[in-house]
């Protein structure tokens, strides 16, 4: 059987977060690559590759070796002279978690620097997944390029994944996000958006209103995911609910809605319907917020993928 190619584009960064004693523990970490970590974990036969633009500095390095280690390839993704990874820090109030940001000079901002190498890290692949985080950090004529190279993987049979993940401090206004998130709907696939951050950005009044909007873009396949709520689906023109898992001992809700679409894309890519892979999906997000940072154990995911119980790891 052909390896199935699996690739998410965007910005791995380095990733603090709070320890025990005002500790500190450093990780690698970044909304795609996120999504793109549990697609590893439950599709291990896949070739799975992190689409972005390293620097050449030590911490570049290490981002290179972590990935290559998890079986994370890199592509055609340029490094880029003088450049440097970008940083964040978590900051945790019980569970719930609060980012501060260092990546105004992030290498990633330069993925889409050659079009050409681009275009190649999307070709023959199954699946390409890229977010709204992504497209903001991206100048207007990298951003085209990107959406271009989109456009033709799509073209030739790749399913386009995309999760709009507005965050209104990387955006210059309002009304230029609603433009550019648009314009990635028009090449995508599968939409998996986060109810909250759509009433933000579009004024949508509820789920349903979300999913109506996206659909109307022409978008077969939406779960619109709503944090504790039950997710809505929009699957073979029919719509659905799914209701969220319940985590025992959750510590820290990093990462959550990443992992949900990467156990939802995992499943879909099994073969799975959109509504028994909504609650393969759950499951895997419950996993995740029963350890600290955004990366769960490989072993974890796939046991709550598979419906057995997530238990915290501290």
């Amino acid at each position: 059987m052909k390896q199935i190619g699996l690739a998410a584009i965007g910005e791995c960064m380095l990733e603090l977060s709070a320890s025990q004693n005002d500790a500190w523990r450093m990780g690698i970490a970044g909304d795609t690559l996120n999504t793109l970590w549990a697609l590893r974990a439950l599709l291990p036969d896949a070739r799975c590759d992190y689409v972005t633009a390293f620097g050449d500095d030590h911490f570049s390095q290490r981002q290179k070796a972590f990935l290559d280690e998890n079986g994370i390839g890199t592509a055609s993704s340029p490094v880029i002279p003088g450049a440097r990874p970008g940083l964040y820090a978590i900051t945790l109030d019980g569970v719930e978690r609060s980012f501060t940001y260092w990546r105004s000079d992030s290498a990633a901002r330069q993925l889409a620097s050659s079009p050409a190498a681009l275009e190649k890290s999307l070709s023959g692949l199954r699946l390409a997944y890229v977010s709204g985080i992504t497209l903001a950090i991206l100048d207007e004529p990298a951003r085209r390029t990107l959406i271009d190279a989109l456009g033709k993987a799509r073209d030739g049979g790749t399913v386009i994944a995309f999760d709009p993940n507005y965050r209104a401090r990387l955006w210059t206004s309002r009304d230029y996000a609603q433009q550019e998130i648009s314009a990635a709907l028009a090449v995508s696939d599968i939409v998996l958006p986060t109810f909250p951050d759509e009433q933000e950005l579009f004024g949508d009044t509820t789920p349903e209103a979300t999913m109506q909007r996206i659909a109307g873009a022409g978008v077969a396949e939406i779960v619109v995911k709503n944090g504790t709520e039950d997710a809505l689906i929009l699957f073979d023109g029919k719509v659905g609910t799914s209701p969220a898992s319940r985590a025992e001992g959750a510590v820290d809700t990093t990462g959550a809605g990443d992992a949900f679409n990467g156990g939802y894309l995992a499943a879909r890519m099994k073969g799975t319907e959109a509504p028994a892979a909504a609650r393969h999906a759950h499951n895997t997000a419950a996993a995740v917020v029963c350890v600290r940072g955004a990366l769960a154990p490989f072993d974890l995911l796939r046991t709550a993928f598979g419906g057995g119980a997530a238990t915290s790891v501290a």
